[in-house]
């Protein structure tokens, strides 16, 4: 098994050495400032979840490299000023800020579309499917933030931020040939990693369910996504280790 900074570093030579579209000309470097930087959190659980399967780790990276992609999509779109305004991503101007605004929207299409054709590589659609499936999800929960149309705050974040670690999971058990009958417990797993990471996201940043819980409400629902996801990976038959360990440094995360 590998560990979790090992699975990060084969995801951070694979991004560097990624073979973008030629057709995106000089819209290719927008795109490449967009992927660097990040804690690879989405696609080290992609690769995890394959080495726990028992595939060839390296048979995982475009998928994990897709996930990625569409994270990186999802921030360079959520940065530009029709949204969040940010002019700031990891330490750095955000893509629009770098290039401008239209040059943004630009990459973070690109990115997107990349990542589909990252998960249409495998001989099975599923991959891509998924892929499409978290995103729709995520937009889908961004309109509902934006619009407040009611939803609730873990309504809201199962959507934005949880359909896309669900596909961290899922697309390696595609990648991995998993047959569909035996995916159903490593898919219960993935449906608690992201309220775990955001709720300590919220903690974090003082804001999300502290402000709807106080703190030590949230503090006492992220130790609850933990074991929960803890007793998901127990119950399945394989060897979860580098994933128990990622599951336990989310939920301790101090950044």
């Amino acid at each position: 098994m590998r560990g979790p900074d090992e699975l990060r570093a084969l995801v951070e030579d694979y991004l560097v050495d990624l073979a973008l579209t030629p057709e995106l000309h000089g819209q290719a470097d927008a795109v490449r400032y967009a992927l660097v930087g990040g804690k690879r959190v989405r696609a080290v659980i992609c690769l995890a979840t394959g080495d726990a399967i028992g595939v060839r780790v390296e048979s995982l990276l475009p998928a994990a490299a897709a996930v990625e992609l569409v994270h990186s999509f999802s921030l360079v779109h959520d940065d530009l000023p029709a949204l969040d305004n940010d002019e700031v991503r990891r330490g750095r101007p955000s893509t629009w800020a770098q290039f401008d605004e239209p040059t943004g929207i630009l990459a973070g299409d690109a990115l997107l579309a990349e990542a589909v054709r990252l998960g249409l590589s495998y001989p099975t659609p599923f991959v891509a499917r998924e892929l499409v499936q978290a995103t729709l999800g995520m937009i889908g929960g961004q309109h509902a933030d934006t619009k407040e149309l009611g939803y609730s705050l873990e309504e809201i974040h199962r959507l934005k931020t949880g359909r896309l670690f669900y596909a961290s999971v899922a697309c390696a058990l595609w990648a991995a040939e998993l047959p569909e009958r035996e995916q159903k417990p490593w898919r219960d797993f993935a449906d608690e990693l992201g309220m775990l990471f955001q709720v300590v996201d919220d903690i974090l940043d003082g804001d999300g369910f502290v402000l709807a819980q106080g703190e030590d409400g949230a503090r006492r629902l992220a130790v609850e996504a933990a074991e929960r996801a803890q007793a998901r990976l127990a119950a399945i038959d394989a060897d979860t280790s580098v994933l128990e360990e990622i599951v336990a440094s989310l939920a301790t995360r101090t950044a």
